[in-house]
């Protein structure tokens, strides 16, 4: 039996995806006929799906056994009530591979103090002031989720001391791990550099407040590569102006592209980064596309199924 799938991620995405995508279903001993377009939507099976996309109500798809969503957060399609069908994120190797790099070399960054001599070019020979080694500098990462675990566990690897936080109670081997508004409090404190990959939820929408920021070692660094609205923005550039935030790096914004009059751009203690911290690789998503269409087929339950109530 021929299983119907309809790349509803976007004609902008398909080429990415159209020699990846069949290759894996084949791969994978599915017999499937991918669809660029729904003239039918009561005879699709399986929606690929990007918040980018073409579709919007999902009623039509009254036979749709999941919608497999490329994006790693689901915010933009979570509260869809047309979406009664199941919903799984994407948890791909390649993009959490990417998020890895990205995190560490900027936990490294500024750990080594690199900006003061890659900016500093000026003739005057600087060595009085040495970074700690790793051990000697407390990091976090707020949100242990694929990311987040994957993040924590590489740059404990490298000797940091890392303390992790998330809204329930969690275990990652080799990570100092709480949980909490007390957890929060305790992991603030004492982590010098705090990396941000939590779920954008209603709950931790600017979670990183005036209140927060003010809990954080003067000085401490800010690694946001999760969602842009985990900041109070305002906060944060009130804390970067009066010194207790000694430098942030952001890849995500309330607003993208960040528009060219907006003041991180121009401050001297943020970095902006246009959302490249980690992207979906095609080669490496098709094959999670089609494992969970495999599962489906054999009515085995779906990898990475999004929980309604919680948002993620």
């Amino acid at each position: 039996m021929t299983v119907s799938v309809y790349f509803a991620a976007g004609r902008r995405l398909w080429p990415e995806y159209e020699a990846h995508l069949p290759e894996a279903l084949r791969e994978a001993g599915i017999d499937a006929e991918i669809r660029l377009n729904a003239p039918n939507p009561a005879a699709v099976d399986y929606i690929v799906f990007a918040p980018s996309g073409d579709i919007t109500d999902f009623t039509p798809f009254v036979n749709c056994k999941a919608v497999l969503n490329l994006w790693a957060g689901v915010e933009r399609i979570v509260g869809n009530k047309t979406l009664t069908q199941p919903l799984a994120r994407m948890v791909d190797p390649g993009l959490t591979e990417g998020m890895v790099e990205y995190v560490v070399g900027h936990v490294l960054r500024h750990h080594l103090g690199m900006d003061a001599h890659i900016l500093g070019q000026d003739g005057i020979w600087r060595n009085h002031i040495l970074p700690p080694i790793a051990r000697e500098r407390p990091v976090a990462v707020l949100g242990l989720g694929e990311l987040g675990r994957a993040a924590a566990t590489a740059l404990a690897a490298l000797n940091f001391p890392v303390m992790g936080w998330s809204r329930s109670e969690k275990k990652v081997a080799g990570v100092d791990c709480h949980s909490g508004e007390a957890g929060l409090a305790h992991v603030l404190s004492r982590a010098e550099i705090i990396v941000l990959l939590l779920p954008l939820t209603p709950d931790t929408t600017s979670l990183i407040n005036a209140e927060r920021l003010a809990l954080m070692p003067e000085g401490a660094f800010i690694v946001n590569p999760g969602r842009g609205a985990l900041i109070d923005d305002a906060a944060l550039l009130a804390a970067l102006d009066a010194g207790r935030i000694g430098h942030a790096t952001l890849d995500v914004f309330r607003t993208e592209p960040l528009p060219p009059d907006h003041p991180y751009w121009a401050h001297p203690r943020v970095t902006v980064t246009p959302h490249i911290a980690a992207d979906t690789r095609a080669v490496t998503a098709a094959r999670v596309i089609a494992e969970n269409i495999l599962r489906g087929e054999a009515g085995e339950p779906f990898l990475y199924l999004v929980d309604r109530a919680r948002g993620y």
